[in-house]
């Protein structure tokens, strides 16, 4: 008997927990593309010692300036989109502006810094050849790639923010409490029938 109550009251704590993070989500659905935003910041911010180490090896055109223009719009992005967002207020349209032009700024630097990666790996001449001492260029590129498809990610999940906020919100979160089936609604308008 004591086993059921226990395994009931773990239940119910997986159902409430996830319940408390579908009201907060539906309070905040701004949340989803942040955590696209995290996941990118984290990425690149993780790796950065294998981008640096390919830019010192490569020396492409515009690398270093790819790297940390890359680097300084992560953070900033973050700052902008918590204006973008401000609580328990409307949207900032010209902030999301900024965002949006902060995150096509990033895609555009990570794509120049990819195909400086392309270009030194694939010349006629001076080939940089990946080989197991210089693997960290393999692994920057990944990187840089992976870091791309997490802005435009959050870009996608920013530009449709309005329509699935409507799907989520669509969700019911309330709590059924046990006994409560066969009560009459209460009479609120003051009219005593």
């Amino acid at each position: 008997m004591a086993k059921q109550k226990t395994a009931k009251k773990q239940g119910r704590g997986i159902k409430e927990f996830f319940r408390k993070r579908m009201v907060s989500l539906k309070r905040s659905p701004q949340n989803i593309p942040l955590l696209a935003l995290v996941a990118a910041f984290f990425i690149y911010s993780l790796n950065l010692s294998s981008i640096a180490n390919t830019t010192a090896r490569i020396n492409g055109p515009n690398m270093g300036q790819c790297e940390f223009v890359a680097m300084l719009f992560s953070i900033l992005a973050f700052v902008v989109f918590l204006r973008t967002f401000p609580r328990r207020q409307k949207v900032k349209k010209v902030m999301l502006g900024v965002l949006l032009a902060m995150l096509a700024l990033l895609i555009f630097v990570d794509s120049v810094y990819m195909m400086r990666i392309i270009e030194a790996t694939t010349r006629a001449e001076n080939t940089i050849i990946i080989d197991e001492a210089s693997n960290y260029i393999r692994v920057a590129y990944t990187i840089v790639s992976l870091h791309v498809i997490f802005i435009a990610a959050t870009a996608v999940l920013l530009i449709f923010l309005p329509l699935y906020s409507k799907l989520i919100r669509k969700i019911n979160t309330s709590i059924e409490i046990e006994g409560n089936e066969n009560i009459a609604a209460i009479n609120v308008s003051g009219d005593n029938e």
